[in-house]
């Protein structure tokens, strides 16, 4: 690392502000075009302090949105082809598919896929998941578990390889617009005619000084693991798929689901929205468990009612950030 009194300096065809996931692949696709290409990271990697950590996301191909729908086989290709360059981002043993059940949504489009495989009245073949009188399921046979680190590794090493420079532990102090940009970090300053900012919760601040005052809002997710009745029932080599439960009248932003793969033993159920946040607060936002959390007890309300294998109470409770528009 260079000394404060010698603060690095370079000029790159493109800088990428954020390594999540979504800057690691902007990254990586500029770079395999043969752009000398710049990601900057804040926090020392791997951290967990914005949208990109933890092991394990959904994968999946039904969207109740249809833009997201079509664009999953282009996304499923690339995931194919980073694989090729690179480690394997999938599980190595088969991956349980998602279901989907909706709750009055068969007349209003229901979940888009192409490959969705049709309704189930009932879930013979997955006895942790019990559905209500009027309920129905969709069946995504493309749906699986993605490991998220693993992946974000995968990709920011081919980046690499490609030749593409990360630089983490540099939080971006000030953007200088201009046919070439200047970027000044904690330890650089850094010259482009492109950048591409993906800093999640953190891009408000940052683009605020430029006057662009976007409508963001980070929000504080309550990342919940819930422990199993009978242990080794809901592990990745058992009848328990990933889900997503939409429509529900007391979960408007639905409620998701994976096997027990992080954490022995611990189902992750979590509620897909959260508390608005700063995000250089966040930590200060921490509820301890035993108080009172509307979004925990919506989720204990649900285990109660769909997944009745589960305490009813979380055993783990992490934080991760989301950042919405209206």
């Amino acid at each position: 690392m260079a000394a404060p009194s010698q603060p690095h300096q370079a000029t790159y065809e493109a800088i990428v502000i954020g390594a999540g996931i979504q800057g690691s692949f902007a990254a990586y696709h500029l770079a395999q075009r043969h752009r000398d290409t710049l990601l900057l990271e804040q926090f020392i990697l791997p951290h967990s302090r914005g949208s990109s950590h933890g092991q394990s996301r959904i994968t999946r191909s039904a969207y109740p949105r249809a833009p997201y729908a079509r664009m999953m086989p282009d996304s499923f290709r690339l995931w194919q082809r980073l694989e090729a360059e690179g480690r394997s981002t999938s599980q190595a043993s088969p991956v349980p598919p998602c279901l989907g059940f909706p709750q009055g949504q068969r007349k209003r489009g229901g979940l888009r896929g192409e490959r969705a495989r049709g309704e189930l009245t009932w879930l013979a073949g997955f006895p942790g998941l019990r559905l209500h009188a009027g309920e129905v399921a969709v069946w995504d046979g493309t749906g699986g578990v993605l490991f998220a680190d693993r992946a974000l590794r995968a990709v920011q090493d081919v980046f690499r390889r490609h030749g593409g420079t990360l630089r983490d532990g540099e939080k971006v102090l000030h953007i200088e617009p201009g046919a070439v940009l200047t970027i000044t970090t904690a330890a650089g300053v850094y010259r482009a005619p492109q950048l591409i900012i993906a800093a999640g919760a953190w891009t408000g601040a940052l683009v605020a000084p430029l006057g662009l005052r976007l409508p963001l809002q980070p929000l504080r997710i309550d990342v919940c693991y819930w422990r199993e009745k009978e242990p080794g029932s809901s592990g990745a080599g058992r009848a328990c798929p990933c889900f997503m439960a939409l429509g529900l009248s007391r979960a408007p932003h639905g409620i998701y689901g994976l096997p027990a793969l992080e954490y022995p033993g611990l189902v992750k159920v979590c509620y897909h929205h959260g508390s608005p946040t700063d995000p250089e607060k966040r930590d200060r936002d921490w509820v301890p468990l035993g108080a009172p959390h509307p979004d925990i007890a919506l989720l204990s309300s649900f285990i109660s009612s769909y997944l009745p294998g589960l305490e009813p109470r979380p055993a783990v409770v992490e934080t991760c950030l989301y950042t919405v528009r209206p």
